[in-house]
C-alpha cells in the first residue's frame, strides 16, 4: 500500500525512533509499504518515520539510479535497528532532497565511508562498511531515525533563507506527485 509521506513540521520527524524486535506486528507490510511508497514517490530509501511510524527501520533500492553510479548496482536493502558505529574518509559535498521536504534541494556535507551494524529483515546481525553515494543514502535516512532532517546540517545562514519555504511545507503549501501528509 502506498503511504502519505510525512512533511516537513510533523512531529514524528523530529522523534527520536524506538528499536523494534522480532514480532513486530505487520512489520513485514511495513516493509513491502516503504519499498512501494519509495517507488511511488520515485525516492531511493524511504524511513519509517516518514510515513508516520516511529521505529528504527528505514528501506534502501538505488535501481533506479543504478546506471549513474555502479557501486549503487543491486543495491536493494532493509536497515532495522541501525547504529552507525564509525564515520571515516573526507567530507564531500553533494546535493540532497528529501520527499519529506519537497521542492528543496541543498548541498550537505558528509563523510564518504561508514560502518553500521543493522539487522535485516529476518533479524540477522550484519556489520558492514559503506562508502561513496551508498554511504551518503545510509546516513540520510539514517538521519530520521535520530529525529534530524538534512536541513539541520546546512549553515544558519542558509536555513534563515529556506525559512519561508520550510514554513510553507509545515502548512501543507506544496505541490507533489505522491500523497503527502500534515499534521502541524
Amino acid at each position: 500500500m502506498i503511504l502519505p509521506v510525512y512533511l516537513y513540521g510533523s512531529p514524528v520527524l523530529r522523534k527520536k525512533a524506538e528499536s523494534i524486535s522480532p514480532g513486530y506486528p505487520r512489520l513485514r507490510e511495513i516493509i513491502e509499504n516503504l519499498f512501494e511508497t519509495t517507488y511511488h514517490s520515485d525516492g531511493i530509501g524511504m524511513a519509517a518515520p516518514q510515513v508516520g511510524i516511529s521505529i528504527r527501520l528505514f528501506v534502501v533500492d538505488t535501481s533506479r539510479i543504478e546506471s549513474d553510479e555502479p557501486l549503487l548496482k543491486d543495491f536493494k536493502k532493509v536497515f532495522i535497528n541501525p547504529e552507525i558505529i564509525s564515520y571515516e574518509g573526507e567530507k564531500v559535498v553533494y546535493n540532497e532532497g528529501c520527499l519529506s521536504i519537497p521542492g528543496i534541494r541543498e548541498d550537505v556535507e558528509r563523510e564518504t565511508r561508514i560502518t553500521i551494524r543493522y539487522q535485516d529483515e529476518d533479524f540477522n546481525e550484519h556489520e558492514e562498511q559503506f562508502e561513496g553515494y551508498p554511504a551518503r543514502i545510509i546516513q540520510h535516512e539514517y538521519d530520521h531515525l535520530e529525529g534530524r532532517l538534512f536541513t539541520d546540517l546546512l549553515s544558519p545562514l542558509r536555513r534563515r533563507l529556506l525559512k519561508s519555504k520550510l514554513n510553507a511545507i509545515s502548512k501543507g503549501k506544496v505541490d507533489t506527485t505522491y500523497r503527502v501528509k500534515n499534521v502541524r
